[in-house]
């Protein structure tokens, strides 16, 4: 399981509607399916699922339920799934170390003497 490479770009939190689509990609390419096959299963057009498995829009309740029913996996273990991405970044966010940049050239000068 990985965090979206931008997820944690500057430190930020990631985006749901990104780990979504990883998590929904991921499950689709384990099974060998196409874009194709789940679209038709779902009954959401290709373009659009492909835009949700990108993170470019944002999926209903509805229309995850449909991904996960043409899927074959739980949206309980979609959303377990996203939840644990989130997780691991919230575990990265607090341990990442986050520079102090000094307000004053003394206070560099009394940073350096301190090291």
């Amino acid at each position: 399981m990985t965090i979206n490479a931008l997820a944690l770009k500057g430190g930020r939190m990631p985006i749901l509607r990104n780990e979504l689509g990883d998590v929904l990609r991921d499950a689709r390419l384990e099974q060998g399916k196409t874009l194709r096959d789940v679209s038709s299963d779902a009954r959401v057009s290709l373009g659009y699922l492909s835009e949700v498995e990108r993170g470019q829009k944002e999926a209903s309740s509805e229309l995850l339920a449909s991904i996960c029913d043409a899927l074959d996996v739980p949206m309980s273990a979609v959303l377990r799934s996203v939840s644990e991405r989130f997780e691991m970044a919230e575990a990265v966010a607090s341990t990442a170390v986050v520079p102090v940049i000094p307000d004053t050239v003394s206070e560099f000068f009394d940073a350096v003497k301190a090291r």
